[in-house]
């Protein structure tokens, strides 16, 4: 019965990854997910595409990093925030996002950014594109990039093309999330849940981009694992703890699914009864339901 409704469900959020029995270095989407980032990928032209000259592909981590900020949004996440902002990695497409409440905050979330990828790979970020934005332009923003050594390339106003990989992943990344959150029929505020989910799966779905493998493998060399991919969005049951509950208590809470956990190994679940964000590993999940809005429990 799972499979089955593995196979019927279009959601994007169910990138199941699985390996060639042919080659076990080759990794493949389900037919009805790959079928679903095709049509997303496809856009018309609008405007002249900027020289191919320009198209130049980094040759190593941290060569060449793209990014972009996407916002407002007119309804607030959970956690407040109008704002996420997205870093590309140019040689192994691997992507992160970071959500804001004010634009100004980019520059403190580089900063993050920066400390985090370049421990984790053992190399200095080279070349930074971004637009002509006035946070990613500004004397601070400026001095920091010229005392680390990174060069930071702008494009020209009005002509987006010149950052296209980033101006491409964030249209995906909406898409994506705004698929997520309709299917489910999901509250608007859930949306951060939904680009993060976004992000997570595109990081482990095989990219032309990246031949033969996902941005996570070229980053880290490591093969992404898709057994606990679930369906963003379906109502799950979360275990309770022995020690938390009295004997005559439910086993289990009712919640809703909302992504993965980068901290440990577990499911970011949003609790329908305490209202809140928990993580935890020991969740079952109905993939088939969603849950009634309209229920006061």
């Amino acid at each position: 019965m799972a499979m089955a409704q593995e196979a019927r469900s279009l959601q994007l959020s169910r990138l199941k990854i699985t390996t060639s029995k042919e080659n076990d270095d080759r990794l493949t989407t389900n037919p009805s997910c790959r079928g679903s980032l095709r049509s997303l990928s496809t856009r018309k032209q609008t405007q002249e595409p900027f020289p191919s000259g320009t198209s130049w592909r980094a040759k190593a981590v941290l060569e060449l990093i793209h990014t972009d900020v996407c916002g407002p949004m007119r309804t607030p996440s959970h956690e407040q925030n109008r704002y996420f902002i997205l870093f590309i990695d140019d040689y192994s497409r691997m992507t992160w996002v970071y959500f804001m409440r004010e634009k100004f905050e980019v520059f403190k979330v580089f900063k993050k950014f920066k400390n985090l990828v370049e421990k984790q790979s053992g190399r200095s970020i080279k070349v930074l594109r971004s637009d002509r934005g006035k946070e990613y332009n500004n004397s601070e923003f400026d001095k920091f990039c010229e005392e680390e050594g990174i060069e930071h390339q702008t494009t020209i106003s009005y002509n987006p093309q010149q950052n296209g990989v980033s101006e491409r992943k964030n249209r995906t990344v909406m898409e994506m999330a705004r698929s997520m959150l309709q299917e489910k029929h999901l509250q608007k505020a859930f949306w951060a849940e939904a680009v993060y989910t976004a992000v997570y799966l595109l990081n482990r779905c095989p990219t032309k981009a990246v031949q033969n493998m996902t941005p996570i493998q070229a980053w880290s060399g490591k093969k992404p694992s898709a057994k606990h991919l679930r369906v963003f969005g379906s109502i799950c049951y979360v275990h309770i703890p022995t020690e938390k509950r009295h004997k005559l208590e439910e086993k289990t809470e009712k919640g809703i699914f909302l992504g993965y956990s980068t901290q440990s190994k577990g499911y970011r679940i949003y609790n329908l009864k305490t209202k809140k964000l928990i993580i935890s590993r020991d969740v079952e999940f109905d993939e088939d339901a969603m849950w009634n809005w309209m229920k006061k429990k």
